[in-house]
């Protein structure tokens, strides 16, 4: 097993076109932030290469699509997105989504974000 590896830091957020994140917390090998998307926005179809996520549900209604899955999801529960599953999540609602994502792995960072397909144009 290697070396664990984050670029994250507590407290930073990022603005995206479907809302914003913010990290929560730091641990060897996790990284916890919280997501707030907002109505009518999705982030980009997705794979990481390093990493499982877990996503709670604690505003809104989420729309999650895991492979060929397609799941709605309320307050109080959750996902886990394997590590290597193509993956978005949606907010198809009228009011804001808040999701706390649990990033777990051996390097956590922006960087392991693959885009298959995105509304907002980020696909390399």
């Amino acid at each position: 097993m290697r070396e664990a590896h984050t670029t994250y830091h507590v407290g930073e957020t990022g603005d995206c076109p479907w809302g914003q994140w913010q990290v929560l917390d730091l641990q060897s090998r996790v990284v916890v932030k919280k997501l707030h998307v907002i109505p009518g926005g999705r982030i980009s179809l997705q794979r990481h290469e390093h990493r499982t996520e877990r996503w709670v549900i604690t505003e809104g209604v989420a729309t999650v699509r895991c492979d060929d899955v397609v799941t709605h999801l309320k307050v109080g529960q959750s996902v886990i997105i394997p590590q290597g599953s193509l993956h978005r999540l949606s907010n198809e609602g009228e009011v804001p989504l808040c999701v706390i994502e649990i990033q777990i792995g051996d390097f956590l960072s922006e960087d392991d974000i693959e885009r298959f397909s995105d509304d907002y144009g980020r696909v390399e």
